[in-house]
């Protein structure tokens, strides 16, 4: 019995190993795209869609308004999202300097409010491409002219571009920083490989016509999440092999950490609702071999405290899961000037296998709390 479970078990970290070597070299396939740094052709719509964000939103809208993009091809538009807060009236007030404020008012409760916001905004849009960002993320003044730059230097259909957390105050939120760094690798490496897997909506980039090209939200509708990966996988699946990552740093957009254990498990339980929609299959295939993995690490965990042998393939498997797993976050932290945080990962590698496990056992569950709505 041990030994059919060791060889199980040894093969499920092959597997995982094979996986972050294909990370690995997706990532170093991504060169430094060609960008264009004047001579802008291209009319951009920002898109936000904002629900209770009065605390931060004047940041965003500053930077944003500080781009060194055009500004007579820059338009920006903000969807209030039944705030109970003073949102509205602080994204009014900038109407002056050219954000255009749409509020929505729906008459009968909906499952996807953020997608109704987009969609209603990009109805709204006058832009040849769309940029969403969210209403609590900070850029620098070059953020817009990159993005840009590589859309009219490479031609792509949709562009995903960096995200990262900043500003933590706890080590926790440090942890949640690396562990961050790590699926916006996944993402970009998938992308780097030719093929589309994740990205964030906090930074995404698509041509308007190709988003009604593919039905906008049309399919997916009916999740309260899945703006951004949902979309992406609709527009791979139509456009294969034009979708790009912004590799440069003046790309990322930066938000925040959650403070606690209870919001942290709450956002990774909205990510992980939407990975069953996916349109490729294989991606999906590969989240339940990655699962099976960290459930092996589980039991071996715990079989370990009765069986010696059973312990040494706990230590193996641990041991090679931590050392790959630094190979391959070393240059993606390296990228967000981060590298600091590497030996973190022997804070967080085992702390990801217990929430991950967890997440995938609850996740398909149909509702959960986002933005203060009981949605599925």
């Amino acid at each position: 019995m041990i030994a059919t479970l060791s060889t199980f078990f040894l093969l499920l970290t092959a597997f995982y190993l094979l996986v972050l070597g294909y990370l690995i070299k997706g990532w170093w396939a991504l060169k430094r795209p060609r960008v264009n740094t004047s001579g802008f052709e291209t009319k951009v719509t920002v898109l936000i869609a904002a629900r209770n964000e009065e605390e931060s939103i004047h940041l965003t809208i500053n930077d944003i308004l500080a781009q060194d993009y055009p500004r007579h091809l820059t338009e920006i538009i903000i969807v209030d999202d039944h705030s109970t807060d003073d949102t509205a009236n602080i994204i009014r007030s900038y109407a002056d300097r050219g954000v255009k404020l749409l509020q929505l008012n729906e008459d009968r409760p909906l499952n996807s409010y953020k997608k109704k916001a987009i969609s209603e905004a990009i109805n709204l849009s006058t832009g040849e491409l769309m940029v969403a960002t969210d209403a609590d993320c900070r850029m620098g003044n070059k953020w817009l002219s990159t993005i840009v730059g590589y859309y009219e230097a490479e031609n792509p259909v949709m562009i995903s571009s960096p995200v990262s957390y900043f500003e933590e105050r706890s080590l926790f939120e440090l942890m949640q920083t690396l562990e961050f760094s790590y699926l916006i690798g996944i993402g970009a490496s998938f992308i780097g490989n030719g093929r589309a897997s994740t990205c964030n909506g906090a930074n995404l980039a698509y041509r308007k016509d190709v988003f009604y090209e593919v039905g906008g939200f049309k399919g997916i509708d009916d999740l309260a999440s899945g703006d951004d990966e949902l979309l992406l996988q609709k527009v791979a699946q139509r456009f294969p092999g034009r979708i790009g990552f912004t590799k440069i740093t003046d790309a990322v957009v930066y938000t925040h950490a959650k403070h606690t254990l209870s919001g942290f498990l709450q956002q990774r339980r909205r990510w992980a609702s939407k990975s069953t929609r996916y349109k490729d299959k294989k991606i999906v295939a590969l989240a339940v071999g990655i699962w099976l993995f960290n459930v092996s690490l589980l039991i071996s965990g715990v079989l370990s405290l009765f069986s010696t042998e059973i312990l040494q393939l706990f230590l193996l498997q641990f041991a090679l899961k931590i050392a790959v797993e630094t190979w391959f976050l070393i240059p993606i932290m390296h990228f967000f000037k981060r590298l600091a945080l590497v030996p973190l990962i022997l804070l967080v590698s085992p702390a990801h296998v217990v929430y991950l496990v967890y997440i995938g056992m609850v996740s398909n569950n149909n509702k959960y709390v986002w933005k203060g709505r009981m949605v599925r």
